[in-house]
């Protein structure tokens, strides 16, 4: 009630359902498992049957004459039941399958899981198309994908079975990525789903780095309390004492350089402009999708890196770490062209920034400003103007649920599909189906070299099989094929035998069925791999 101006007189409840629960088999969850209409009892009472479902009400009935006692042991009764139920629950053996129910009668699409990932990602996966389990022997078969987040993946624990790999993250170096490149195994990726987290502890360390709220926090912990012998009082005048020694400066009308501009620096640039900053931007390779995000003529764009250097106040850094590439991309040549106060913010990659460099820049006085980070630096270590948080950028349950919800969507497009998106070691790949397609599709990883593509094709043709549609990709040494067929062969695994014999450069392929009816054939089935043989 808002007031209780309102409330019910106690004697007066009607009869109520207090708890009403059922336990139901997976059987008895199909993809008409939804919230029903009212009328809809029937249907339910006969799935029950038909699964042998347990139904439990408890009805408590709160009449003229009923006293309290009574309702208390009603609810006691109630409780010892649901008590009961968890406790025959806790004793099931563990379900490798989860996810709403899909229809499908097919054999499974098996995923292996590392580490705990959010049920919103795992949700994703229908129940019967897809069995998910971190452990092996839970799995129907020998897995085909792999999900994971932070586990230090090593190249002997993927079986040539596995076709693709995601990670519920923007980074990859946990992966051994030219290894599975090698094997013709797809590494993907999530950029952008902690995009707004990463954003967030941005916008905190600028305030950390101007306001001095750290220094001024640990001064109270371990100087004023100590000191004043944790005397209320005399806690209370030094604290308002002591806060000249933190003063600082605000961040509105300061400059912010952003080096790489896309998902969160876009979003970066956009809070910035909103605390009334101005920004510099620098990103060489900006995609259009990117551009699209940013605020237009609100920034300004930096032709050359030495423009926002000499511009910015704060810096913060917003791309891949690449050997060679952005290996110490803020170095002493770097810093030289700064302003001395310059605050900088890394929250991509340590090795991004030269920590000798910058603490060679603070020995000798040319450096100010401080360095606010999520990774710690052997040469800064200890260091007062380093301020080092534990790897938080990603570590918020909205975070892990995007990554994980994006991880899995991505994952089943490219099984079900043979799609490829946001993969970090293969070309973008999407076929959309053909209208008269029977939906018989061949997916084929092979060396990027000349030649290869020919030799498939003509394959093919030779075997009288006529090619309807098809897209052919390549990245660095890998080359990608998708092959929409008329028919639907009548050996798959043969075809795909012999295709490998007669074209050498084929690392690996896939016959995936029908692909948009849900007739998947037998998944993991119809697939050959030349590591595996």
């Amino acid at each position: 009630d808002d007031d209780g101006s309102r409330r019910t007189p106690a004697r007066t409840i009607t009869p109520v359902t207090m708890f009403a629960t059922t336990t139901t088999t997976p059987a008895a969850l199909g993809a008409s498992a939804r919230y029903a209409p009212r009328g809809g009892d029937a249907l339910a009472r006969k799935a029950r049957a038909a699964s042998g479902a347990r139904a439990i009400s408890v009805v408590v009935r709160a009449g003229g004459g009923a006293s309290d006692d009574d309702e208390v042991a009603l609810l006691e009764k109630a409780l010892k039941l649901a008590k009961a139920r968890k406790t025959e629950s806790a004793k099931a053996p563990p379900a490798a399958v989860v996810g709403g129910g899909s229809g499908y009668s097919g054999a499974s699409f098996n995923v292996k899981t590392f580490n705990a990932i959010s049920p919103v990602g795992l949700n994703k996966f229908p129940a019967g198309k897809y069995a998910v389990s971190g452990d092996d022997k839970a799995l129907p078969g020998d897995p085909m994908a792999i999900m994971l987040r932070s586990h230090k993946l090593q190249a002997n624990e993927v079986p040539p079975t596995v076709r693709g790999i995601v990670r519920c993250g923007a980074g990859t170096n946990n992966i051994p990525v030219k290894e599975m490149s090698e094997m013709g195994i797809p590494v993907f990726n999530t950029p952008g789903a902690n995009a707004n987290a990463v954003k967030e502890l941005v916008v905190c360390s600028l305030l950390l780095a101007s306001r001095g709220i750290i220094e001024g926090n640990r001064h109270v912990n371990e100087v004023i309390n100590v000191e004043e012998g944790f005397d209320y009082a005399k806690i209370d005048k030094r604290i308002e004492k002591d806060k000249a020694m933190f003063g600082g400066r605000e961040i509105e009308g300061k400059t912010l350089g952003v080096i790489g501009l896309g998902a969160i620096g876009s979003r970066v640039v956009n809070a910035a402009l909103g605390l009334g900053m101005n920004v510099v931007g620098y990103d060489p390779v900006l995609s259009l999708e990117a551009a699209w995000r940013l605020p237009g003529d609100k920034m300004t764009r930096a032709v050359e890196l030495d423009e926002l250097f000499e511009q910015s106040d704060f810096i913060t850094i917003h791309v891949p770490y690449i050997k060679g590439v952005t290996h110490h991309l803020i170095d002493a040549n770097a810093l030289r062209k700064c302003k001395p106060g310059v605050h900088l913010l890394n929250f991509a990659r340590g090795e991004i920034v030269d920590g000798a460099a910058v603490k060679a820049g603070y020995d000798s006085g040319a450096l100010t400003g401080k360095y606010v980070s999520d990774f710690s630096d052997p040469d800064l270590m200890g260091h007062p103007r380093h301020i080092v948080l534990p790897h938080l950028g990603a570590s918020t349950e909205e975070a892990e649920e995007n990554s994980a919800s994006m991880a899995a969507d991505t994952m089943m497009d490219f099984l079900e599909t043979g799609t490829i998106r946001n993969s970090v070691n293969f070309p973008t790949t999407i076929l959309p189906p053909h209208k008269n397609s029977s939906g018989a599709r061949l997916c084929i990883v092979n060396k990027n070299e000349s030649g290869a593509l020919g030799e498939i094709t003509t394959f093919l043709g030779a075997q009288k099989c006529n090619i309807i549609q098809q897209i052919n990709t390549s990245r660095d040494s890998v080359a990608y094929t998708v092959i929409d067929l008329e028919t639907c062969p009548s050996d798959p695994a043969a075809l795909q035998a012999d295709l490998a014999k007669t074209c050498p450069m084929v690392i690996s392929s896939r016959f995936i069925g029908s692909v948009f009816n849900d007739e998947l054939g037998q998944p993991g089935t119809f697939f050959w791999v030349r590591e595996s043989q």
